[in-house]
């Protein structure tokens, strides 16, 4: 099982990034898809999760409305599209996938991606 994650990058504050998730070696739409994040000296916290059928999104408070994930089923894909960045989203994301119908801990999901890079300049 691989997940490649990409995307990121440095963007000024009130910027957008799409980050993007593309997954192998399993059954994509048995797996339900979360995104993370991980600042310096910080634990990895939950930001966003879609589940299997595409028909639960979930959010992290302090993305809300500003962070909309996606799951392209034909490109085994999953997106998170960030807009009007703020230094504070600045991390490492991380996409994993789990079989859990619904769920914010790390713990639960079974496999993850390497993770990319956010920077996000005042």
């Amino acid at each position: 099982v691989q997940l490649q994650a990409s995307g990121g990058g440095l963007v000024q504050a009130g910027g957008s990034l799409r980050l993007s998730c593309a997954a192998s070696g399993l059954t994509f739409s048995s797996y339900s898809m979360g995104w993370f994040r991980q600042a310096p000296g910080k634990e990895r916290e939950f930001v966003s999760f879609i589940s299997y059928m595409s028909s639960n999104t979930w959010y992290a408070d302090s993305v809300k409305g500003r962070f909309t994930i996606s799951k392209d089923g034909t490109k085994n894909t999953v997106y998170l599209q960030m807009t009007n960045l703020k230094p504070e989203d600045t991390a490492v994301y991380y996409c994993g996938a789990t079989t859990k119908v619904a769920t914010s801990w790390t713990s639960d999901y079974e496999h993850w991606g390497q993770g990319t890079q956010v920077t996000v300049s005042s």
